[in-house]
């Protein structure tokens, strides 16, 4: 997980009847709105706006374990072909509209994983009222907490995302017998905690202009790993934030973002393609803005 969020709001979408999907997990309580990872409470005869994709579709989209995109470096990186074949079993493929809520905190989830694509957001509303972006999964990413049944926080899709979700107490059982698992699960969450201290130094020590460049270099190195290659010039990145999400992410004004963005355009580093698209053309000129050793 990078530290960051796009400042969606959560869009509860309206269940439809579909006796071939029914909802990914079942329990007693009130339902949550359709599309949230914790479905646990929906109604047995209803099946969220979301696509629901069991194995069978999964394989038929190529999304089976051996051709997945993110193989490579998802919590299952270092399973051998008899653990996949355990994972297939507990896992279900499903799809979020952009601003889908996936869950909200405080709820009990059903389900943990991985994204597959697109690129979720973790936020959490204060006592105030107001929501503090707290982290952005990408791809390869894990959702959700081992051992702990509720969402520690609200986690809406950004754009399209397509998760790969395993039965929680299911999972969590296979982890107990998995080193490899468990060996890989450490990696993330080190990586993670690695992550989160390194966004302290940049929002707590750097300019507006180290910030913004921080946070591209971030979309640089996580394009530069789905494309299987290195950060390069001429790169084109997606920028998954709104300028009003990346300004509450950063700590910043609107105005300030849209002026960093200029700076960093009229100083040739970068060209905006449009709002959510831009070239990088000097990869070290943009790691030496972020105030970056390397």
């Amino acid at each position: 997980m990078e530290s960051l969020e796009g400042h969606a709001v959560p869009v509860r979408l309206r269940g439809h009847e579909c006796p071939e999907h029914p909802p990914i997990a079942s329990a007693a309580r009130t339902p949550p709105a359709a599309g949230r990872l914790d479905t646990s409470r929906a109604p047995r005869d209803t099946c969220p706006v979301s696509t629901v994709v069991r194995l069978s579709e999964a394989r038929k989209a190529d999304l089976r374990c051996a051709l997945c995109p993110i193989r490579d470096r998802a919590v299952c990186a270092y399973s051998g072909p008899e653990e996949l074949k355990l994972l297939e079993v507990i896992k279900s493929y499903r799809t979020y509209q952009p601003g889908e809520e996936i869950a909200a905190m405080g709820e009990e989830t059903a389900h943990i994983g991985s994204v597959v694509q697109g690129t979720v957001s973790l936020s959490r509303l204060m006592a105030d009222g107001r929501r503090q972006m707290v982290g952005l999964l990408f791809p390869g990413d894990f959702v959700g907490r081992i051992m702990l049944p509720t969402a520690p926080y609200d986690a809406v899709a950004v754009d399209e995302v397509t998760l790969c979700l395993f039965e929680r107490r299911r999972f969590e059982r296979l982890l107990a017998e998995s080193p490899d698992l468990r060996r890989r699960l450490l990696e993330m969450t080190l990586d993670e905690l690695d992550a989160a201290r390194e966004w302290m130094v940049v929002l707590g020590r750097k300019t507006a202009r180290e910030k913004l460049a921080s946070f591209l270099m971030i979309l640089v190195r996580r394009a530069a790993i789905a494309t299987g290659g290195e950060a390069r010039d001429g790169l084109r990145i997606a920028l998954p934030l709104t300028r009003e999400a990346m300004a509450d992410y950063l700590g910043l004004t609107i105005e300030t973002v849209s002026r960093q963005i200029g700076a960093l355009r009229r100083d040739g580093l970068i060209t905006l393609e449009d709002a959510r698209h831009l070239v990088v053309h000097s990869v070290a000129a943009l790691r030496e803005a972020a105030g970056d050793d390397a």
